[in-house]
């Protein structure tokens, strides 16, 4: 075989969509017959090389393919053990842009921490040459403007990812133990003979933690001073998920306290700070109006709207069909989309990396990896709080059709759960829905068509949000709620809606009729599957409150018709006058123009934790 033309590693590299370093190895392991070395580098038969890549395409070779990298966000660790979908020209945009300071707002475990600690790998000072990282990626490639900066800058990396505890006494600790392992990692200052008594004071009290809460406001921004006049150089700061404490806040009501110290914290080390080269940070909320930026001279935020930077964050279409064909998977393309396409960063299509690596670790088994790890709390939280509007619009995207609502793109946590444009907003910048036409700019504000991305965050909301609704309440009795309304049983659905009231509502819940028509409507979701749900429609002389149309011929239609009152005396004739309105305001109009003449008709009236239904 040596008679056949011979090429390098890096050559063989390419042909093969492996790192050089794997290649090596496979050479040193004798995988190519013929291989010989030559000086530091092997001369391998080209032919052999081809036949090594048609044994992987065919499934028959498995030792040489690199495994997807999952859960690891060490960049070092990924390029050299694990199939790498290249990113490295985010490196590129970041310096050619020269933002000061710029934030990233992603989906959760979209490739923000990975990303992170690229940057990290590119730009710090280090013992070793970690350009060797880099050499064989595509920021490389850019030339020598961008290779030398490489390994040039002192970097303050942070990740508050874990600082999540149930009180902000425990995440304040976290908080600071996240600071004072950075300090404690860049040990050269404790040796350092370019600080000043002062400085030197405060890292030996940093690492003997015997600095105040306001001190600790103070840490970025000397940590910086400190390594600039080490290194004489400017420095560049990394912060990954700065708002993971502040959701927490909010979710356990310590808010005021990590907003106002988040706040301090960053605009002493971000805002106008000299030793500063450039930030960046990622998030999932850009946090505005509690003015956590407000010093720090407009940061520029990249959203999921915004097309610049789009690729670096997900995997495009092209990477994941370059993915599937290394792995000889290339009819599993159309499973994939199902599951996992269908996000849009600007107008760029987007797959869940998350999903799509755990796709290829798990021998292409199809589930829901993404939704099962991510922390639905601020669903649940919206769930909770669901009016019939709202309500009405999720049901119709869990149905596969879209909706039409206005954003709000700087929703804050508090502020979440106050209407329309912030929950749908939020829904979108977290990953739970996708743009399907581009946002239309109005005097009144944002507007755009928003729908389900994938069959994937589908199962979140029938899991998420199903199961919140039904976990509220005992199994047997939502069975019980579904079975009622299948046998027309209105005595039945009377005794399950008591139950479920006396088990799950505070008798301070059940105050007006938008409560009990948002409760109904959580009640029916359990039936999308066979229903079509639609509430607030118009139909006849008027508009009835909820109206389930069946899918199956064979099931009935079912009109409801919702009375809220004081007094527990008159419910019967509440109940009475809504089963009447039905008839007379004929809600049964667009039913009866649809073909459906099998229609159950309730009207129900509701005061505190009681019910009355007629039929």
């Amino acid at each position: 075989m040596t008679d056949f033309r011979c090429i390098s590693t890096k050559e063989a590299a390419k042909i093969l969509k492996l790192s050089t370093r794997r290649v090596v190895g496979l050479c040193n392991k004798q995988t190519f017959e013929g291989a010989r070395k030559e000086g530091r580098d092997w001369k391998i038969p080209e032919e052999a090389v081809f036949a090594y890549r048609g044994n992987i395409n065919s499934g028959k070779e498995k030792e040489g393919m690199l495994s997807c990298a999952v859960g690891n966000t060490s960049y070092m660790d990924v390029v050299k053990n694990s199939y790498y979908v290249d990113k490295t020209l985010l490196i590129r945009d970041l310096i050619d842009d020269q933002v000061p300071v710029i934030l990233f707002t992603r989906p959760r475990r979209f490739g923000k921490t990975l990303a992170i600690d690229m940057l990290k790998s590119f730009f710090e000072k280090a013992e070793e040459d970690t350009s060797v990282y880099f050499r064989d990626k595509k920021i490389w490639s850019c030339g020598e403007r961008y290779q030398k900066l490489q390994g040039t800058f002192p970097v303050i990396s942070l990740t508050f990812k874990d600082a999540k505890f149930a009180d902000w006494a425990s995440t304040f600790e976290a908080i600071k133990n996240v600071i004072r392992n950075e300090y404690m990692r860049h040990d050269e200052l404790f040796i350092s003979t370019c600080l000043n008594p002062v400085e030197q004071d405060y890292l030996s009290r940093m690492q003997s933690d015997r600095l105040n809460a306001v001190e600790y406001t103070r840490a970025l921004l000397n940590l910086g001073r400190m390594l600039e006049k080490h290194h004489q150089s400017k420095v560049v700061v990394l912060i990954d998920e700065y708002d993971t404490p502040i959701q927490q806040g909010h979710t356990l009501n310590f808010y005021n306290e990590v907003i106002t110290f988040m706040r301090n914290f960053m605009s002493g080390g971000l805002k106008d700070n000299p030793s500063l080269a450039f930030g960046v940070l990622t998030g999932i909320l850009r946090v505005s109006k509690e003015s956590l930026f407000s010093g720090l001279n407009n940061p520029i935020v990249n959203s999921v709207l915004d097309e610049k930077y789009s690729k670096y964050f997900g995997f495009t279409e092209g990477e994941v069909k370059e993915m599937a064909a290394y792995y000889g998977q290339q009819d599993k393309l159309e499973e994939l989309c199902d599951w996992y396409d269908g996000y849009r960063f600007g107008n760029t299509e987007i797959f869940n990396p998350w999903s799509v690596a755990n796709y290829f670790y798990n021998h292409c088994q199809a589930k829901p990896y993404w939704t099962n790890t991510s922390d639905n709390e601020i669903i649940r939280e919206i769930i909770a709080s669901l009016t019939p509007d709202i309500a009405e619009n999720l049901f119709s995207l869990m149905q596969g059709r879209t909706v039409q609502a206005s954003l709000n793109m700087d929703v804050i946590y508090p502020r979440i759960t106050d209407g329309t444009d912030t929950i749908f907003s939020f829904l979108l910048i977290a990953g739970y829905l996708k743009p399907v036409s581009n946002a239309v700019e109005t005097e009144f504000g944002t507007f755009m068509e928003l729908a389900l991305p994938n069959k994937e965050i589908l199962r979140v909301y029938n899991t998420e949000i199903l199961s919140w609704l039904r976990g509220t309440v005992d199994g047997n009795v939502m069975a019980g709620l579904e079975k009622a309304l299948y046998l027309n049983d209105g005595k039945k659905l009377q005794e399950f809606l008591c139950k479920y009231m006396i088990t799950c509502i505070s008798c301070f819940d059940g105050a007006a009729e938008g409560f009990y028509h948002g409760m109904m409507l959580g009640l029916a979701a359990g039936m999308s599957s066979r229903y079509y749900i639609r509430s607030n429609r118009e139909s006849g002389d008027g508009r009835f409150d909820l109206v389930l149309e069946p899918k199956i011929r064979s099931l009935p239609g079912i009109i409801m018709e919702f009375k809220a009152v004081k007094e527990e005396e008159v419910l019967s004739d509440r109940a009475q006058d809504a089963l009447r309105q039905i008839d007379t305001k004929h809600y049964d109009t667009d039913l009866l123009d649809r073909g459906i003449h099998d229609i159950v008709k309730y009207g129900i009236a509701f005061a505190g934790k009681k019910v009355e239904i007629a039929m």
